[in-house]
């Protein structure tokens, strides 16, 4: 299978024991899907040829929706994307009541982590920007411009406000490219401070228009209100401007929204904001080069008084009708809004097991800490231990699993059996509920 490497072994390992889903070097693990993921692949082809998309994933806790968001994500670095994400919390909101800043520290949040091939955890905003100024001072440079002369910082200043000019002519687009001039200014002239307040500016830490003024000479700030307006101006840099092939921000833990916003008011408005951002995806225009996906689980898009389907507007936009049913009964699309995630298969989860073997043992066979035997035995002990709708969730199997292979490297002498139980016992309990799994 190839050789894992450290970084992204103790990556995944780490995530696994947390049932978390790994950063980095998913793709050592990822398995099953097929349908889903040539969904979202299709989607980013869409984007990069000037378009957008909008995605909702959804499933029970456990079904490994976070793990499908950073596959995603995966993809989309691999296909010269920008790519963000962040949770949505009690205190990131995709709308914020009475500006209280919850919405802004969602934008925050998304500016923080912006990733690139190149700087693939997140913190990729300096490097986007100085790559920007970089391909500019080059053009500068094919243009016959001399670097040595006094007049080369202010040639290049004034192409790049001439670059971002087509800026201008969308919400917010003036003070944006603004700001990224301060930027360059900054850079040219080695100074930290000048730089420092911009990128501050541009991730939305900025929260009075006297501060913003007095230090960048803009009389507006990126606040609850506008702050979808700055991710819109983000994709057309990025795709226009920095020389990538889109924009995708992956939004999870959507059912906070549902579940824990109390205040009805507060969930409808949150809504409504979702609601403007699907209408925006879907009816195109100004809206291009920019994809979503949301995650959330079954109660966010169903439950009937808290929600997506307490509000309609929403919910007739996502919902499939009858006769939608009834053309596609016993067919997987998830060529729509929503994509539904199906437990994994024993096939697929015992291949799942298979990868997290191999990533545990640096991709070296023969350091593997179970045979395909002891894998076939630890499912049917997963099988009598949770029940099979509990076991068929990668989480907690990959949990237990990943536990199991901790014991295992400290004392390999260690039985299974002694980790599992009887193997008698485990067989005769499993007996009717999971058959003997054949590879």
């Amino acid at each position: 299978m190839g050789k894992i490497k450290p970084r992204d072994r103790d990556a995944i390992i780490q995530a696994l024991h947390f049932g978390a889903s790994p950063r980095i070097g998913i793709q050592h693990i990822a398995v099953g899907r097929s349908a889903e993921v040539e969904a979202i692949i299709n989607d980013l082809e869409r984007i990069k040829n000037d378009g957008n998309s909008i995605k909702f994933v959804i499933g029970r806790f456990g079904a490994g929706k976070s793990f499908f968001l950073t596959l995603s994500s995966d993809i989309a670095l691999s296909k010269k994307f920008v790519v963000t994400q962040a949770d949505i919390t009690q205190e990131r909101l995709l709308h914020s009541p009475e500006n209280k800043g919850k919405a802004r520290a969602l934008y925050t949040e998304l500016m923080r982590n912006l990733s690139v091939k190149a700087k693939l955890e997140g913190g990729a905003l300096r490097s986007i920007i100085e790559g920007y100024i970089s391909n500019i001072e080059t053009k500068c440079r094919k243009e016959g411009k001399d670097e040595r002369s006094r007049s080369f910082e202010r040639d290049v200043t004034n192409y790049i406000y001439e670059d971002l000019n087509f800026l201008q002519d969308f919400v917010s687009g003036s003070d944006f490219s603004l700001v990224l001039g301060k930027y360059f200014e900054g850079y040219q002239s080695c100074n930290d401070t000048l730089m420092d307040n911009a990128i501050k500016w541009l991730s939305g830490e900025y929260t009075t228009k006297l501060q913003a003024n007095k230090d960048l000479g803009v009389r507006t700030f990126i606040d609850d209100s506008n702050y979808y307006n700055y991710l819109k101006l983000w994709a057309k840099f990025f795709v226009k401007k920095a020389g990538y092939a889109g924009f995708l921000i992956t939004l999870d833990e959507m059912g906070t929204i549902s579940q824990n916003l109390n205040h009805g008011p507060s969930r409808e408005a949150n809504y409504k904001m979702l609601l403007d951002i699907v209408n925006n995806c879907v009816q195109g225009g100004v809206t291009t080069g920019i994809g979503f996906i949301f995650a959330g689980t079954d109660d966010f898009l169903d439950d009937p008084r808290r929600g997506i389907a307490s509000y309609p507007a929403l919910d007739q936009r996502l919902r499939e009708n009858t006769i939608e049913k009834s053309v596609a009964r016993g067919v997987k699309d998830c060529s729509g809004p929503v994509i539904r995630l199906d437990s994994l298969s024993k096939e697929e989860t015992m291949m799942l097991l298979m990868n997290i073997r191999n990533v545990y043992a640096n991709g070296d066979e023969s350091k593997y800490l179970l045979s395909d035997k002891d894998l076939e035995r630890f499912l049917i002990h997963c099988t009598k231990t949770l029940g099979y709708e509990e076991y068929s969730g990668p989480r907690e199997i990959t949990k237990g699993f990943v536990k199991a292979l901790t014991l295992l490297e400290k004392d390999p002498k260690i039985p299974l059996t002694k980790i599992l139980g009887d193997e008698k016992v485990i067989a005769k309990k499993a007996e009717g509920k999971l058959k003997t799994i054949q590879l």
